[in-house]
């Protein structure tokens, strides 16, 4: 019987230990965790409990190192919203919610959950996880919500960076806004899934510093040594997602990665013998880690001053600002590019340029990658992909920007050249040769080529020249496209490759034979409507140069056909994102602001900037464009008018535009200026800062339409309640409340109280007092009703957005 009792008693003294000690590792529905208690991981490795910083007296939930002597808080679950005593509960509730209640029992903070389960509990794993699983289901990795998806300033090993793309939701580091305030500062650790994978450091939407791209071993550069026995590092890339991770070896080793308030990010070692941490590399580390210090094409090396020198066979752009270490500049070639018979040089020991204007190509040997960059007149550079398994394919598109030296760490890079820059004087002489042979040959040929043309020209100019080419304008200077071109490249107008639907006609996606990608805009068959339209495109659009502005490349004018070729946007329109309940998702605050700041800065150069003031008259979502970088683009030129001299105001009786954008004074009279830009430039402002879109809001308190929303809101002091719900609140009030007061100022009723361009620039730009704005147009209640009912002053519309063109018969 004592033997029983012995037993017994050996059996359940782990539970009174763990009692006496208070040292549990989960609590569920039953439990709470109370200010002064805390939960410590099963192997004693992380704590986790309520704690102050530095020397503020707010309460937050963190999670630090257990056996430390230097308390380390590694993640915090109320960054944003403290507590301001000691009154802190925290819980776990069906369906598996974390939640933090204060001395009220008011929720102050909560976790998000994917999924809902019974018995729900919260377990702090010895890894540095804090997650919430189901009490019954104990197979690892299988969480309703873990604090690894959302960390703070620290990375701890084991954790995932990237994206899902399923789901829209990206894991990054952010600041702490100093060493009393853990809620999120300026600056942001991401893994940059544009174009090709990289690491980079962020200050608001400013890039401030770049490691990589993946390399299929490391991130290159200075912060990933060659060989690091305490780690072992996994990149993961496909239609779902995009991450990096790095796991220990040897779980006895601690380490953690941070980024501070100063934008410095660290991976920090804990020494056993010093009993304190250890920086084991910090980037930026020098100088040459500043992103595009150099310019495009320059290079940076610590070594040598100063510092920016220009790769091999390229000068600077600027020689003046250059002596001054002025560089941003950058370099250009010695000898212009021809795209046929360019060649590659190879450049050894750098850091890869940035990869954001890239592609890549996982199978291509570098031998294929080599002549898919060379058919490709837009392609820059290239390089073999992954080093390891030498294998695949990655190219630039653009100029090459943020090189640097690496003497042990360094990449090969292949960069496009003239062909005069050949290194060796036989392989020159021999494409000399070649050239001049093929100049021979291009020559006869083309004299006869060049007489048929010409007649064939003439003739077809004599053909549409009445029918295309306007009475007040000379003709666009714009080149023409063979439509046998156009067919081969949009692989006869495919359905394959159609884009979408415009106002007067489709638009397809082509490729051409050099590589190029563009988009075709067809003029329907059926209407002639938008032929007037099309002439004013070309017109206009041809004589615009701007980086907020779409690129036309030329047309094609052939039988029945009429077309306009753009440039390709990889990302399409900015409403097929943004409107889009899963996608808007991708935009986050810094986005959004970066493309508000773009759309102004083309109106401006629209209104004031270039040679003619134009209207665009069709400013909306569906006719901004968006590159690989999300850089917006304004598009469709088809309604625009242009003033000469100081006229500022005209007349029409043909009300063109979109319903939902256009101002009143000019849907109602006809009356358009640059102010009727303006206004559906702030429609666009709140669209973006929203999500949703003016024409067809609704909410559940009123029937108002969003601009009506907005100004209630914005009256009552409650703004920041329009902001887009899938931010998170992962933004910067300052911007956002600006944006939502210049979108206000420039949707007011009187045309004349709105501001002009320049105007909004300067607001957006900086931090001043903003003017308070008055009521907006259009933003009245609305009482839909059934029917076919209209009046003298409705424009033909309908309820996609399309762009009315007439009046309704009085």
């Amino acid at each position: 019987m004592r033997r029983i009792i012995f037993f017994g008693f050996l059996l359940i003294l782990p539970l009174i230990f763990q009692t006496i000690s208070g040292e549990n590792d989960t609590i569920n529905a039953d439990q709470t965790l109370k200010d002064g208690e805390t939960l410590v991981s099963s192997g004693g490795k992380f704590e986790l409990g309520f704690f102050s910083p530095g020397n503020s007296t707010n309460r937050y939930v963190g999670m630090w190192f257990k056996n430390i002597t230097v308390r380390t808080i590694v993640w915090v679950a109320n960054r944003e919203v403290p507590l301001a005593d000691t009154s802190g509960v925290l819980k776990v509730i069906p369906p598996g919610t974390l939640i933090l209640v204060n001395q009220t029992n008011a929720t102050i903070w909560s976790s998000n959950t994917s999924r809902p389960i019974q018995n729900p509990v919260a377990q702090l794993l010895e890894t540095g996880n804090f997650v919430v699983r189901d009490g019954q289901d104990n197979e690892q990795g299988n969480y309703i919500w873990q604090s690894f998806d959302h960390p703070t300033d620290t990375y701890l090993p084991g954790m995932s960076l990237g994206w899902n793309f399923i789901t829209a939701k990206e894991t990054y580091l952010s600041s702490w806004k100093s060493n009393d305030d853990p809620s999120t500062g300026e600056y942001s650790f991401h893994l940059d899934p544009t174009g090709y994978p990289q690491l980079i450091t962020r200050r608001r939407s400013a890039i401030e510093s770049r490691i990589g791209p993946w390399n299929g071993i490391r991130f290159p550069g200075p912060p990933n040594p060659r060989d690091d026995p305490t780690f072992r590092l996994s990149f993961v890339m496909d239609d779902e997602k995009v991450y990096y991770r790095s796991d220990l070896i040897d779980r006895s080793f601690v380490s953690r990665y941070t980024i501070n308030q100063t934008g410095l990010s660290q991976r920090w070692t804990w020494g056993d013998r010093t009993r304190g941490w250890v920086i084991y590399f910090s980037v930026p580390g020098d100088i040459c880690d500043t992103y595009k210090l150099c310019g495009a094409y320059g290079r940076c090396n610590v070594g040598s001053s100063p510092s920016c020198e220009c790769l091999e066979r390229f000068v600077p752009k600027d020689p003046e600002g250059w002596v001054r270490t002025d560089w941003s500049n950058g370099c250009v070639r010695r000898a212009n590019l021809s795209c046929k018979g360019d060649v590659f040089l190879k450049y050894s020991g750098i850091k890869l340029p940035d990869a954001r204007n890239s592609s890549h190509n996982t199978t291509m040997t570098l031998e294929e990658c080599r002549e898919e960059c060379l058919r490709n007149c837009s392609c820059t550079a290239y390089t073999q992909l992954d080093i390891r398994t030498r294998s695949g394919c990655l190219i630039w598109h653009d100029e090459l920007i943020d090189i640097r030296t690496l003497s042990g760490d360094g990449q090969v890079i292949y960069i496009r050249m003239a062909s005069s820059e050949a290194d060796s004087k036989g392989k020159r002489r021999e494409i000399l040769i070649g050239i001049l042979v093929s100049i021979v040959g291009i020559i006869v040929v083309g004299l006869g080529l060049l007489l048929y043309i010409r007649k064939r020209k003439n003739n077809s100019k004599k053909r549409k020249e009445a029918k295309y080419k306007p009475s007040h304008e000379k003709q666009s200077d714009l080149p023409f496209f063979d439509l046998s071109v156009i067919l081969k490249a949009t692989n006869n107008f495919s359905d394959r490759n159609k884009l979408g639907e415009g106002g007067f006609g489709p638009v397809y996606k082509g490729m051409m034979e050099e590589g190029q990608e563009i988009a075709v805009k067809r003029l329907s068959k059926e209407s002639r409507q938008g032929l007037d339209e099309l002439k004013n495109e070309v017109i206009f659009i041809a004589k615009l140069q701007h980086r907020n502005l779409v690129r036309i490349l030329g047309c094609c004018i052939q039988g029945d056909e009429s077309m306009l070729i753009y440039e390709y946007m990889p990302n399409k329109s900015l409403d097929i994102i943004l409107f889009d309940g899963t996608k808007r998702a991708l935009l986050d605050w810094q986005k959004r602001f970066h493309i508000i700041n773009g759309i102004a800065r083309g109106l401006l150069y629209l209104h004031q900037d270039s040679l003619l003031r134009i209207i665009h008259r069709d400013l909306k979502a569906s006719n901004i464009l968006l590159d690989v970088d999300m850089n917006p683009k304004i598009s469709d030129f088809g309604l625009a008018r242009s003033f000469g001299g100081n006229q500022t105001e005209a007349q029409t009786l043909h009300v063109v535009g979109t319903y939902g954008y256009m101002s009143p004074e000019y849907a109602i009279d006809g009356l358009f200026s640059v102010k009727s830009d303006v206004f559906s430039f702030g429609v666009l402002v709140l669209e973006i800062v929203t999500g949703k879109r003016n024409r067809g809001f609704s909410h559940k308190d009123h029937s108002l339409n969003l601009l009506g929303h907005a100004w209630k809101l914005h009256k009552e002091g409650r703004s920041l309640e329009l902001v887009d719900a899938c931010l998170e609140d992962k933004y910067y009030s300052s911007e956002v409340m600006r944006s939502i007061q210049v979108g206000l100022l420039c949707v007011q009723q009187n045309p004349e109280d709105r501001p002009s361009m320049s105007s909004v620039v300067l607001m957006l730009g900086n931090e001043g007092e903003i003017p308070q704005a008055k009521q907006p147009g259009f933003f009245t209640e609305r009482y839909v009703v059934s029917g076919n009912n209209s009046t003298s002053t409705n424009a033909t519309s309908s309820a996609n957005e399309v762009t009315i063109t007439m009046l309704e018969p009085r």
